[in-house]
């Protein structure tokens, strides 16, 4: 047991009874009590109440974070994990339960994890996931790795049971049996979400972090109740990360942070060339025998090019003959974060007042106004590539950086015959 090594964020036991009998609520009640729905109202012109547009707000703290992601870019290698192997070991113990997360610490993480997973193939359409679970001091291995996201969530939300207690190094040894077969062109990660304040481990647990340090294993930690040193110990040693969710908000806002790959694992893999395989579809009418599940199916799939088996879903490693196949348009969406766009710049109003500057009044991306509504000649907050000078909304700003990966205007510049548009 690591009792002794757990240190609280917020003061003694006794003060946090304390804070929980305030009121006699508890934390999870009081949020429910200092939810003032009435305050997110506002009047209009008219003197109709209607929401307050919390746009401008979102937009500035995504704004933070894509400028904050963008220096870490600048100062680290260009080259970046293509083929990513990610094990998340999610704590199902008796300390998943608790409710200060509502309704229950199980509930949000298997929310939040299962939006993780579509995440995470959208931007590492080449990667694969696996997931751990651990109860009753015992890791279970729930899907192995594949990068098929329906499999891993239809896993996850069969088995959302907590019982007993939580174990880091029996966690830590399963994956790190796992991972220690991946070829060495793959980055290795681990992400751990714990709910517990102590690990109940069958032996030394600096001994497994050094196994991991020795394989090259990154382990980063998303704690749910108050920092833990082992935690903390594993990821320092490992080159991860490690935080402690505040809230619901904080701990999805952390959770998505490790969607993309981070500079960091670019010296943990040795670049090295794969083979790789494009498989044709296979006819709807035509019956085979699955590799992936080992049973006839009829129509769908794909057909290995090297040894002719059959497979469910791409991007796959052929059980037959290992090959990993993908398709054409995986590779191409892989190599985003190799050339990521760069923040867009705010435009001042003062730029808008004055004479010497003709701005658009429609948005270069979905060409909707960016004048303030019930105004005329008022501004609208707009950004500008520092490229191409074109305006974009706040939404095709989010939409262009997080999905799109490239700017419509640059783009436009490159091809200027089929560039149609209307200012």
């Amino acid at each position: 047991m690591n009792n002794g090594e757990n240190r609280r964020l917020n003061g003694e036991a006794d003060e946090e009874d304390d804070d929980d009998d305030a009121n006699g609520l508890a934390a999870w009640e009081r949020t429910y009590a200092d939810d003032r729905s009435w305050e997110a109202l506002q009047e209009d012109e008219s003197g109709l109440l209607c929401p307050i547009d919390n746009k401008a707000i979102y937009h500035a703290q995504y704004r933070r974070r894509l400028r904050t992601l963008s220096s870490l870019a600048t100062t680290a290698r260009i080259q970046k994990g293509l083929i990513r192997y990610l094990y998340i070991v999610i704590d199902f113990s008796k300390a998943a339960t608790e409710m200060d997360f509502r309704p229950s610490r199980m509930a949000v993480v298997a929310k939040h994890v299962e939006a993780f997973v579509r995440e995470f193939f959208d931007q590492n359409p080449l990667s694969q996931i696996g997931l751990v679970t651990i109860k009753d001091g015992v890791a279970h291995c729930l899907t192995d790795l594949g990068g098929s996201p329906e499999s891993h969530v239809k896993a996850l939300m069969g088995k959302l049971e907590c019982s007993g207690d939580a174990s880091l190094q029996n966690g830590l040894e399963l994956v790190h049996s796992y991972l220690n077969q991946i070829p060495s062109y793959g980055h290795r990660e681990v992400l751990v979400l714990y709910s517990a304040l102590n690990s109940c481990d069958p032996g030394d647990i600096m001994e497994t972090v050094q196994k991991c340090k020795t394989s090259k294993i990154r382990c980063s930690v998303i704690g749910l109740t108050a920092e833990i040193f082992i935690c903390r110990h594993l990821c320092q040693e490992t080159g991860g990360s490690y935080s402690v969710a505040l809230d619901e908000s904080h701990f999805k806002e952390l959770l998505l942070e490790h969607a993309p790959p981070p500079p960091a694992i670019a010296d943990s893999a040795m670049p090295n060339l794969i083979k790789m395989g494009f498989p044709q579809r296979a006819a709807e009418s035509s019956i085979a025998i699955c590799s992936c599940h080992k049973e006839a199916k009829v129509g769908g799939g794909y057909t290995c090019p090297r040894c002719k088996a059959r497979v469910c879903e791409l991007p796959t490693e052929c059980r037959i003959c290992g090959l990993t196949l993908i398709s054409s348009p995986h590779l191409a969406r892989s190599y985003h974060h190799l050339f990521p766009i760069i923040p867009f710049d705010e435009v001042s109003d003062k730029v808008f007042h004055d004479p010497r500057h003709q701005l658009p009044k429609v948005c270069f991306g979905c060409q909707e106004s960016l004048m303030n509504p019930g105004t005329r000649n008022s501004p609208g907050i707009r950004v500008s590539c520092p490229k191409c000078k074109q305006h974009f909304c706040l939404d095709c700003d989010i939409y262009i950086h997080e999905s799109l990966h490239n700017c419509p205007g640059c783009e436009s510049f490159r091809h200027p015959k089929l560039a149609t548009f209307d200012e």
